[in-house]
């Protein structure tokens, strides 16, 4: 594998180390960038607009102090290891706190349970994982090969950072502390794999070696901080496994309610819109006119049907939601999804 030369070094560190200083270029276009697309990340969920939520992939600036973090884990650079990592922290804390604005504004009586950009983003896997780790492959590559660079507006898009935190801002304003729980699960899955795979990709082309034949600062790499990175990496494999698991049973769940939901939704001429599993409970979204079936009549259907266990929660036209927990034959309405 070909080195890097001293000047697609300089090029690196010049990409990726943010300049002290709140009024320095590199911190306001950081900052500008960020906010903006946390509007737009925001609003493209809020509005479940894919096209406007890849727009904020493109805009949004994240990226680069986490590669700047493997960079400077590599180079054994403390300091700016640990301005990259405030600056992660910070920007996700203000891409969830412009998320929760916009959620006081815009939240729909549903609290998102209908949104399709929200559902893929609460239920993390090891195939996140998985993606992470080539997208931040590639994206480290992108930048060690100038040659290729063309394709980190592709990486941009493929790395999913500033839309999870909007969707957990947006979920805490509604209550569904478990769904923000796992959308921020997704981005630190991100995270933890855009560190690992540059940090291993900047090693393998010899970064090190050329920062110390140009005069670069490098301090002693330790294998304590490959182990970090190891270590962060299983931490965050175990939810996405566990996650995993939960998906595959969810499924399962959904597609054992979908025919005994249709069945019971034709005695009152209404059509199913929507059927998921959702940690183990069953989600239906229903379409028609008054009047409506019983919601405790499909209480009793899935309990006959092997699905005594499970919840359920109904969303009926008009926001209401029905919820009818478990082992039980009563059915409660709620004004809004349950978190």
């Amino acid at each position: 594998m070909a080195s890097v030369d001293a000047g697609t070094l300089r090029r690196m560190s010049d990409a990726l180390f943010i300049e002290k200083g709140l009024r320095s270029a590199g911190s306001t276009r950081f900052w500008g960038l960020l906010v903006l697309a946390s509007v737009i990340a925001s609003a493209g969920v809020v509005g479940d607009s894919t096209a406007t939520v890849i727009g904020a992939m493109i805009v949004a600036p994240l990226m680069t102090p986490i590669l700047g973090s493997a960079l400077a884990l590599v180079l054994a650079d403390r300091s700016q290891v640990v301005r990259c990592v405030l600056l992660v922290l910070g920007g996700a804390l203000a891409v969830v706190a412009v998320g929760m604005l916009l959620g006081w504004i815009a939240a729909p009586p549903d609290s998102f349970a209908s949104n399709s950009q929200v559902t893929s983003r609460i239920s993390p896997r090891l195939i996140d994982l998985l993606a992470a780790l080539a997208t931040g492959t590639v994206g480290a590559f992108a930048l060690v090969r100038a040659d290729i660079s063309d394709t980190l507006p592709g990486v941009a898009i493929a790395i999913s950072l500033v839309p999870p935190l909007a969707v957990t801002g947006l979920l805490l304003t509604v209550g569904r502390y478990h769904d923000a729980g796992e959308s921020t699960l997704l981005f630190a899955t991100n995270v933890a794999a855009i560190v690992a795979t540059g940090t291993v990709v900047f090693l393998v082309f010899g970064v090190r070696a050329v920062a110390q034949e140009s005069g670069f600062a490098v301090g002693r790499f330790r294998g304590g901080s490959l182990a970090a990175v190891v270590g962060l990496m299983i931490l965050i494999a175990v939810p996405l496994t566990t996650g995993t698991i939960t998906v595959a049973r969810d499924r399962s769940l959904a597609a054992d309610a979908r025919p005994v939901a249709e069945k019971w939704a034709a005695t009152g001429k209404w059509q199913i819109a929507s059927v998921e599993g959702r940690n183990g409970v069953v989600v239906i979204g229903v379409l028609g006119l008054p009047p409506q079936p019983a919601p405790t009549a499909l209480r009793a259907a899935l309990d006959r049907n092997g699905m005594r266990d499970a919840d359920l929660e109904l969303h009926l036209v008009g926001g209401r939601t029905h919820w009818c927990p478990a082992d039980t034959d009563t059915c409660t309405v709620r004004d809004s999804a349950i978190g």
